[in-house]
C-alpha cells in the first residue's frame, strides 16, 4: 500500500498573511462602493449638471424674448420625462448586463460589432469631456469669486486634475469617501435654493448686470422647443455612469447599483424641475457675470453668507463631477481590453482594486485637452452633451431587441418604453447636432470614426497574433533539441565574479557554451585573451572584431550569423545591479540596451542574469 499522510481538515489552520498589500487584496470588496458611496462617487456629473442644464434652456428660449422663459417649465418636464425613461431602462441594463460597460456591453451583445464600436467610443469621447468641462467650469466659478485667479485656470484645472488622479489611484472608495462631504452640502444647499425661493413672492436680491432688452428674432413654435429641449438634455448627461461602473459596488452589486440610480434619477428630477419652476416664478433671465443658478441663490437668500456657501458647493462639485468619469471610464476600457479593442494592460486590476492604467490614461488625455482649449468651457460645450445621446439611443435600442428576442413575461411594455427613449434621445441628438455643427460639433465626425478605426484595427490586430501563435488550438509536440546543436553565448568584457557567475550558470544549460569578446580595445582584448588562457575555465573565449567600436552591432551580427541555420542559441547577459536604488543610476546601463537589441533584432533567446551588490 502506498505510503499516503493524510492532514484532518480540523487539524490544520490557515496561516495569517503577512503581506498587508495581499490582505487588502483578499478584502477586495472593502475597498468597492455602497449606494450611498455610488451616488457620491459616480452621480456628481449628473447632478451637477443643474448648475448649466436649466440654464441652457434659457438661453434657447430668450431667442424669443424675455417673456419665453416661462416655457422653461414645460420643457423641464419634458426632459425630466426622458430621464425617468432613462432611469428605468439603465435599471434594466444594469441587471440584465452586471458586468458594466453600459451601452457598449448592449451593442456588443444585442445589436453587433458596428454598434458596440460606436457605442465605446461615443462614451470615451463623453467620459473624457466630461472631465475637461467639470474642471474647467468650476474653475471659471473660482475665478468669478476671486478674480485674482481669473488668469490661471488652466493651472488650476490641470492641479485639480492632478488631485483627482492621485485619489482615484488610492481607490474608488476612498474617493467615495472624500467625495461624501460635497455631495450632501451641494444636496442640501440647492435643495434650500428651492424649498427657500418658492415661498418668496419676488426675489430677496438681483444680482448682475442688467442684459437689455431681449429682441425676439425667432416665434415660439415646435423648432425653438426642440432646440431648448435638446439643449437642456445636457443635464442629463452621466445618467449612464453608474450602469458602467457596476464592478465597482459591493455585492450583491446589482441592487446596490440599481437603488443608486434610482435615487440619483429621484434627486436629478427634483432638482430640475424645482430651478425650473424658480425661474418661471421670479421670471429669471440671463444678466452679464453671473449664472441662472446665482440668481436663483440670490433670490431666495439675498448677498449673504448662504449666497456665498452655495456658489462655493456648486464650484467644488462642478470640479468633482469629474470623478464620474474616473469611475466609469477605467472599467469600459477594461471591457474594451477584454474584447482585445484596447491595450490589454487596461484589463490590468492593481490591489485596491483599481484599474490604474485605465485612470492614468483618462488623466492624460483629459489634461491634453484641457492644454489644447486652454481650459475655456465654452469651446468644449458644443460637444459635450452630443456623445452621450448616442450611448443613450444605441443602449436602447438594444434592450428593444433583447426584449424582442426575450420575450418573457411584460416583455412589450417594456420594448415600448425603451423604444420610445430611443426615440427621445435620437431626435435629441439629431437636433444637438445640426445646431452646434458649426461651433465645434463637427469635430465628432472625426473624432468618434477615429476611435471605431482605432478600436478594430486593433481588435484585428490581436485575431491576427492568435492565429499566428495557433491560440484556441492544440499545437504540435515540441522539438527538444539535441545537446551538439544547442549553443550558449556568453559576452565577457573583463575577468571577475560577474565573468564567473555567469559561466557557472551557462554550464547548467545544455549545449555548447562559449564565451566572447569584442575587440572595441585591442590592448584591453589582448590582456583578457592571455588572462583568460592562464585562467583555462574549460570554455573557448572567441574574440570578435569589432572594426566600428560598436558592441551592440558587433554582437547582434554574430548572434545573426549563428541562428541563420535555426540553431537554438541562447545569450546569457549579465549585468551588476545594486540592491540600493541611489547606486543603480552609477551602474553601466548597456545591459538593458544590449538585450532589447538582441531580442529585437536576432531570434536567439535571450537571458539575464542580475550580480546584486551592496
Amino acid at each position: 500500500m502506498d505510503d499516503v499522510v493524510q492532514t484532518s481538515e480540523s487539524t490544520t489552520r490557515e496561516l495569517p498573511i503577512a503581506d498587508p498589500r495581499v490582505r487588502r487584496l483578499h478584502r477586495g470588496d472593502k475597498y468597492r462602493l455602497n449606494a450611498l458611496g455610488g451616488l457620491a462617487a459616480l452621480s456628481l456629473d449628473a447632478l451637477s449638471s443643474v448648475a448649466y442644464g436649466p440654464e441652457a434652456i434659457v438661453l434657447v428660449l430668450v431667442a424669443a424674448g424675455a417673456a419665453a422663459v416661462t416655457w422653461t417649465l414645460p420643457v423641464a418636464c419634458a426632459i425630466a420625462t426622458l430621464l425617468l425613461v432613462l432611469v428605468l431602462s439603465y435599471r434594466q441594463v444594469i441587471a440584465v448586463h452586471p458586468d458594466g460597460g453600459g451601452a457598449y456591453a448592449v451593442a456588443k451583445k444585442r445589436l453587433g460589432r458596428g454598434a458596440s464600436l460606436l457605442a465605446a467610443a461615443s462614451l470615451v469621447v463623453d467620459y473624457v469631456l466630461t472631465v475637461a468641462v467639470s474642471l474647467s467650469a468650476g474653475a471659471a466659478s473660482l475665478a468669478s469669486a476671486f478674480p485674482v485667479l481669473a488668469d490661471n485656470l488652466l493651472l488650476l484645472t490641470l492641479i485639480g486634475l492632478a488631485a483627482l488622479t492621485v485619489i482615484n489611484l488610492i481607490g474608488v472608495a476612498e474617493s467615495a469617501r472624500v467625495l461624501m462631504g460635497p455631495t450632501l452640502v451641494f444636496i442640501v444647499v440647492i435643495a434650500a435654493v428651492i424649498g427657500v425661493g418658492l415661498l418668496r413672492p419676488h426675489p430677496v436680491a438681483i444680482i448682475g448686470t442688467d442684459h437689455g432688452p431681449f429682441i425676439p428674432f425667432e416665434a415660439i413654435g415646435i423648432v425653438l422647443l426642440l432646440k431648448a429641449f435638446a439643449a437642456g438634455c445636457s443635464a442629463l448627461t452621466g445618467v449612464e455612469a453608474i450602469a458602467n461602473a457596476v464592478p465597482s459596488f459591493r455585492a450583491p452589486r446589482v441592487p446596490r447599483a440599481q437603488h443608486t440610480e434610482v435615487a440619483l434619477g429621484a434627486l436629478l428630477g427634483t432638482m430640475l424641475l424645482g430651478l425650473a419652476w424658480l425661474i418661471r416664478q421670479h421670471h429669471v433671465v440671463p444678466r452679464d457675470d453671473v449664472t441662472i443658478l446665482a440668481q436663483l441663490s440670490a433670490a431666495a437668500f439675498g448677498t449673504g453668507w448662504l449666497f456665498y456657501l452655495t456658489n462655493l458647493a456648486v464650484t467644488v462639485v462642478l470640479v468633482l463631477a469629474a470623478n464620474t468619469s474616473f469611475g466609469g471610464l477605467p472599467v469600459l476600457l477594461s471591457l474594451l481590453a477584454k474584447d482585445r479593442r484596447v491595450p490589454s494592460l487596461f484589463a490590468l486590476r492593481s490591489e485596491r482594486p483599481v484599474f490604474r492604467y485605465g485612470v492614468t490614461a483618462l488623466a492624460v488625455t483629459a489634461g491634453l485637452v484641457l492644454v489644447v482649449v486652454g481650459a475655456e468651457t465654452h469651446r468644449l460645450l458644443p460637444v459635450f452633451a452630443i456623445g452621450v445621446f448616442i450611448g443613450f439611443t444605441i443602449s436602447q435600442t438594444g434592450l428593444v431587441v433583447h426584449w424582442r428576442n426575450d420575450r418573457g413575461p411584460g416583455w412589450l411594455p417594456r420594448a415600448l418604453l425603451n423604444g420610445f427613449g430611443a426615440t427621445l434621445t435620437l431626435l435629441a441628438g439629431i437636433v444637438l447636432l445640426a445646431e452646434k455643427f458649426t461651433e465645434g460639433a463637427w469635430l465628432l465626425l472625426i473624432i468618434i470614426p477615429a476611435l471605431i478605426i482605432l478600436f478594430a484595427r486593433t481588435e484585428n490586430y490581436y485575431a491576427d497574433i492568435a492565429a499566428q501563435l495557433r491560440l484556441g488550438q492544440i499545437p504540435p509536440h515540441p522539438r527538444a533539441p539535441t545537446d551538439a546543436r544547442a549553443l550558449v553565448i556568453v559576452p565577457v568584457v573583463s575577468l571577475s565574479t560577474v565573468t564567473v557567475r555567469a559561466l557557472e550558470a551557462a554550464l547548467r544549460m545544455r549545449g555548447e557554451i562559449i564565451a566572447v569578446a569584442a575587440e572595441i580595445d585591442p590592448d584591453s582584448t589582448k590582456r583578457l585573451s592571455a588572462e583568460w588562457k592562464r585562467w583555462n575555465p574549460g570554455v573557448p573565449l572567441v574574440v570578435l572584431p569589432c572594426p566600428h567600436r560598436s558592441l551592440i552591432a558587433t554582437l547582434v551580427g554574430y548572434v545573426r550569423k549563428q541562428t541563420s541555420g535555426n540553431r537554438p542559441v541562447t545569450v546569457l547577459l549579465a549585468h551588476v545591479e545594486s540592491r540600493s536604488w541611489r547606486h543603480r543610476p552609477l551602474h553601466n546601463p548597456r545591459g538593458p540596451v544590449l538585450t532589447a537589441a538582441l531580442r529585437g533584432r536576432t531570434d536567439a533567446i535571450v537571458a539575464t542574469l542580475a550580480i546584486r551588490v551592496d
